[in-house]
């Protein structure tokens, strides 16, 4: 007896899912400009983590000199 050949498919994400039904819904270009909108966020938001870390260095050195 031979054994049944195994499928090896991969089971899509739910980032796979969400993407195909985007491109659904959305022409090319709202899916670019949204993208970028949340690319921009992130990067406000890096941003903003520096900002407030270097806040707290600066901060700490003028404690020390006091």
């Amino acid at each position: 007896m031979q054994a049944a050949p195994v499928r090896a498919t991969a089971i899509p994400t739910f980032t796979d899912a969400l993407r195909a039904v985007e491109s659904l819904l959305m022409s090319g270009g709202q899916r670019t400009a949204r993208r970028n909108a949340w690319t921009s966020v992130l990067e406000d938001r890096r941003r903003a983590k520096d900002r407030v870390e270097a806040q707290r260095v600066l901060d700490q050195a003028a404690a020390g000199r006091s």
